[in-house]
């Protein structure tokens, strides 16, 4: 296998917003050149790649499936992807395995939130996009536009489309939430009539040009699309004009000028009223007519023209249907074929693998920071030997065998193909072993990036964690396999081949037992694994699940594990209740995992709990009272004070709220934080890289997570003080200050709560000494320089105070793990803190009993037990009660929440928004259609059930997309007592004050978790009545 057939590879995938016609894309794409798998009357409507039942009836794709075309001597394999959000885990597999991306936008929708994100994720993972405008006949049959309204609203979406790549290339957005509300904000402030789209300013040029053959207008539906070359080239003859100079005028402000046969621009037409651009008067003019020709009453010796014109060949019994979309479909398809276009752009304007890999190499296996000097230079050479033939798509046989494995899938057994490709009878059911009892095979869905794949091969698999250089020591993360079977996938079909060379995209039988989610393959071990993949949001829905029977227990079990490998994005735990808990990314993805535990995988009955809904806890604070908080963390008399059963240790504990946009990066930051504060320099620079996508390779990631941390402080001291800019720096020095001092991040070392270590100015007294702490987080941020300003005291030469020191030094530890479980459990109902900063004072006081009386000394700590362990105690129940005392708040997680529904049902859906607790956060009309455009804030734990609450009250006219935002506080007090008059008088005296939103989710989470929770024990009691009435 030469270069020349790598050339002629393609690897493409289909990335758009749910319902914007992928699949139907993909069906007319594979009945054209699929190799007669698809009957081309059937495309569009079989939708060939959503082969499940459950695809099928819910008329959405749920996974990613591959399928090998054949064009003009090229092979193109092209993965159908969904557009649900539910699924983007899907993308990202779909994205890393491709070179090219078909982005699909709908012309009467424009661009939505899952457009945002698939774009996203195709910049991240380096792959070249491409554009297609589809549903172009929804302009002409349902908006009624004219070509020029037409021409107005398709321009405004490429100009949107290409805002987004330039924001992404601007590194100014790093979710799709943020650049959506960045992108709405940019139009309120404008005004501008092409959508506001906040274009960046660099000498770049667009991504998406039409006039560079990279966009392509398309109904899939009817079957046809075109792009502007095709035009060109019709047109060169007739105007007696370059295809090429055409080119380049049919789109933008250019106009024809039919007296001098010139292209002119707007200056050059005079004051012509009507006059059109080239675009609108030779394109989109005559679709306008070919489809008024089309209607019942239309002028039929239109379609004559055209077919005679393009000499097309039309069975005369479609032109004689009575359907005119019958006819319709038989013109265009024949004028216009939509594979032509779409194919030749692909060939055209996507790379080849070796042009990609060359290109994607720095995501794909990005330079690792080598600091040890003692490791072996011949396994470094040979890594950076695997390094090149992957960037050189390498596909010579004795070249290093990589390969790259997306997601596993499973398929039934019965579904493999029964002869290999020589004709010979497999064994589908050997070496399965505990899959095959369960009917299931898994195969790996994976692209060869260098050499040659062989069925029979012994090969590595390699974890993400893997390091060459650590040789024997890190053996757990290298597997040696054997593959048993390569197999072309062909939709849901399967063919087997003995081979495949760097570039194909194939499926690969035998790494069930080897493989959970995804891994790198290599045929040597001196090879770093494939960066990992970056999933736009995280499973945020989880329930809890057990057998109805409890015997069954074990096939749940194992049923739990098949799931887990099969499904990307899915997360089994056990909870510490013993509970089994599914992670899902949402309601319908969660609903099809329940249904393949039941149907496929472990096959028996379920009972699912309700949602379990995470929260958070924190204290009432607003940035403009900043210096107020400020004074209270560092003041002396505002404090709790808890000491330890034994009497020796007095804890004092003050907290304070973060700045919000401080809080926001220690939690984006959290992958970061933990390699940073681990000292993994490598794993680091792949976290920063989650993050931000093009980061330059030599970036430090400490520096660059320090200067955001002080920028988000920076950033909270101007907004919370607007007016005074000398507080704001006052505020901004203190915070800089307190920086110096982080103890420790919690929970889990690396949250969204900071311990600071004492203020030095709180000295040691003559019988107690204070627990110093070692600001090692400021040092590791690059704060502070060293350790030493944290620890200057002078130890006498006492012994019993040396003895002191000594035990202060060890009870550190106690301290910090003290904090950490505070943050990991909150006093209001155990959920972990957020967005708070503690300020530990903890000194201890010598022992009574130090004297030579050891027995009594050793009786005393018997009754109190461990030292350390009161320590510890102390400090957690010294943090939760300051919490208490300073208005606690509960914080819920909220979803940004994307509707679209006509005008009529604008009420009912407000309606069902309002019994939801959303807040709406902006309503318009999309230009030129009867669609309205709907943002909200809609809490997690009130979106189960809300899409289908939503559809039955609009009759189904409205549809709804949820994506994980952002964590909210509510503002109600969970302990509210009426007080004042007003109070009493509106809520009553107290007795009877029903409880408020908060309290009640704070009630239903302690149920949950088995805490005592107040309330009635009798809900309804008979009252007793006497024998005797009394009147």
């Amino acid at each position: 296998m030469g270069d020349s057939d790598a050339q002629k590879i393609r690897n493409i995938c289909i990335l758009a917003h749910v319902d914007h016609g992928k699949t139907t894309l993909a069906d007319h794409l594979i009945a054209s050149a699929g190799g007669g798998v698809l009957h081309p009357k059937l495309a569009g409507r079989l939708r060939f790649m959503d082969f499940l039942d459950e695809e099928q009836r819910r008329a959405i794709t749920m996974k990613s499936s591959s399928i090998s075309l054949r064009f003009l001597d090229h092979s193109v394999n092209l993965i159908d992807s969904p557009g649900h959000m539910d699924f983007c885990s899907e993308v990202s597999t779909a994205a890393r395995l491709s070179d090219g991306a078909l982005l699909l936008v709908d012309a009467v929708e424009g661009v939505h939130i899952q457009t945002h994100a698939v774009l996203r994720q195709s910049w991240i993972e380096k792959v070249t996009p491409c554009l297609v405008l589809n549903k172009i006949d929804r302009l002409i049959t349902e908006l009624k536009l004219s070509p020029m309204e037409a021409y107005t609203r398709l321009l405004r979406i490429v100009h949107e489309v290409n805002g987004i790549m330039s924001a992404f290339k601007s590194e100014k957005y790093l979710s799709e939430v943020d650049s959506i509300l960045a992108v709405r904000a940019a139009s309120e402030n404008s005004g501008d009539s092409s959508g506001g789209v906040e274009f960046v300013e660099d000498d770049e040029e667009d991504t998406f040009q039409p006039q560079k053959g990279n966009v392509v207008f398309a109904c899939a539906l009817d079957g046809w699309g075109f792009s502007i070359h095709d035009f060109a080239e019709f047109y060169a003859s007739k105007l007696g004009a370059s295809a090429a100079a055409l080119q380049k005028a049919l789109w933008g402000p250019w106009y024809y000028n039919a007296k001098s046969k010139m292209i002119v621009g707007k200056k050059g037409i005079g004051g012509g009223i009507k006059a059109r651009p080239m675009f609108v008067q030779l394109v989109l003019e005559q679709l306008w007519l070919v489809y008024q020709a089309s209607e019942p009453d239309g002028n039929k010796g239109m379609l004559e023209k055209v077919i005679k014109t393009f000499n097309l060949s039309v069975p005369p019994r479609e032109l004689q249907n009575k359907d005119p979309k019958v006819v319709l479909q038989a013109v265009m398809s024949r004028w216009l074929p939509l594979s032509n276009a779409i194919l030749s752009m692909v060939i055209k304007c996507m790379p080849d693998p070796i042009t990609a890999q060359a290109f994607r190499i720095s995501r794909l296996l990005p330079k690792r920071e080598v600091l040890d000097n003692g490791v072996d230079s011949n396994v470094l050479a040979q890594a950076e030997l695997v390094r090149k033939s992957v960037e050189a798509c390498d596909s010579r046989p004795e070249a290093p065998c990589v390969a790259f494995v997306s997601k596993m899938f499973a398929v039934p057994v019965k579904m493999l193909p029964q002869r290999g490709s020589n004709g010979e009878v497999l064994d589908n059911l050997a070496d399965e072993g505990e899959d095959g009892a369960s009917g299931e095979c898994f195969l790996a869905f994976a692209r060869i990036f260098s050499g040659v794949l062989k069925a029979g091969q012994r090969i590595f698999v390699l974890s993400a964690l893997y390091n060459p250089l650590k040789g024997e020591s890190i053996q757990k993360h290298v597997q040696e396999a054997e593959l048993q079977s390569l197999y072309l996938m062909m939709g849901q079909g399967l063919k087997c081949v003995p081979s495949a060379h760097a570039g194909k995209i194939v499926a690969i039988k035998g790494l069930g037992q080897h493989i959970l989610k995804s891994a790198t393959l290599s045929s040597t071990k001196n090879c770093w694994p494939f960066s990992s993949m970056v999933f736009q949001v995280a499973p945020t829905l989880r329930v809890a699940i057990e057998p109805s029977d409890p015997a069954d227990m074990a096939a749940l079990m194992k049923g739990l594990k098949l799931l887990n490998r099969a499904d990307p994005f899915v997360e089994v735990t056990v909870s510490a209740r013993g509970e089994h808990v599914l992670a899902a990314a949402g309601e319908v993805h969660l609903e099809r995992c329940i249904k393949d535990l039941k149907e496929r995988f472990a096959r028996v009955s379920l009972v699912v709990s309700s949602p379990l809904v995470s929260y958070k806890e924190t204290i009432e604070g607003e940035v403009s009272n900043t210096l107020e908080n400020l004074k209270s963390l560092t003041g002396s008399s505002d404090y709790i004070e808890k000491t330890t059963p034994n009497g020796r240790c007095i804890v004092r504990v003050r907290v304070m709220k973060l700045p919000p946009s401080l809080t926001k990066v220690l939690d984006e930051s959290s992958d970061l934080l933990r390699d940073i504060i681990r000292d993994k320099a490598g794993h680091a620079n792949r976290s920063l890289e989650k993050q931000i996508s093009n980061i330059t390779e030599d970036e430090n990631p400490v520096e660059t997570l320090r200067k955001r941390i002080v920028d988000a402080v920076d950033s909270d001291m101007l907004s919370g003080n607007e007016n005074d800019k000398d507080r704001a720096e006052k505020c901004k020095r203190k915070w800089l200050k307190l920086l110096n001092r982080i103890w420790s991040l919690g929970p889990q070392q690396i949250g969204p709560n900071i311990l600071f270590t004492p203020d030095s100015e709180g000295k040691s007294t003559d019988n107690s000494i204070l627990i110093h702490g070692t600001s090692h987080i400021s040092q590791k941020l690059g704060f502070v320089d060293d350790f030493g300003h944290c620890e200057t005291v002078d130890k006498p030469a006492s012994e019993v105070t040396q003895a002191l020191y000594s035990e202060a030094e060890r009870l550190k530890g106690s301290v910090v793990s003290g904090f950490q479980l505070a943050t990991a459990a909150g006093p209001l109902c155990e959920e972990p803190m957020w967005g708070l900063a503690f300020d530990v004072e903890a000194c201890i006081s010598p022992s009574t009993a130090h004297s030579d009386e050891s027995e009594t000394s050793h009786q005393h700590s018997e009754q109190y037990g461990i030292f350390t362990g009161q320590v510890m105690t102390a400090v957690k129940e010294a943090c939760r009660t300051a919490v208490l005392q300073k208005k606690p708040r509960l914080v819920e997680a909220m979803y940004f929440c994307e509707l679209n529904t006509s005008t009529e049902y604008l009420g009912p859906m407000y309606a069902v928004l309002a019994r939801r607790r959303a807040r709406v956060l902006k309503e318009e009309m999309q230009e030129g259609s009867p669609l309205f455009t709907v943002h909200a804030y809609v809490p997690v734990s009130e979106s189960f059930g809300f899409a289908d609450e939503l559809r039955r009250w609009t009759s189904g006219a409205a549809s709804a997309l949820l994506v994980l935002s952002h964590w909210e506080a509510l503002p109600e007090d969970p302990f509210f007592v009426p007080k004042t008059e007003e109070e009493i008088e509106e809520f009553g005296d107290g007795s009877s004050v029903l409880h408020n939103t908060a309290r009640k989710l704070i009630d239903n989470v302690r149920r949950r978790k088995g805490l005592p929770v107040e309330e009635k024990v009798v809900q309804h009691a008979t009252k007793q009545r006497t024998l005797a009435r009394k009147v």
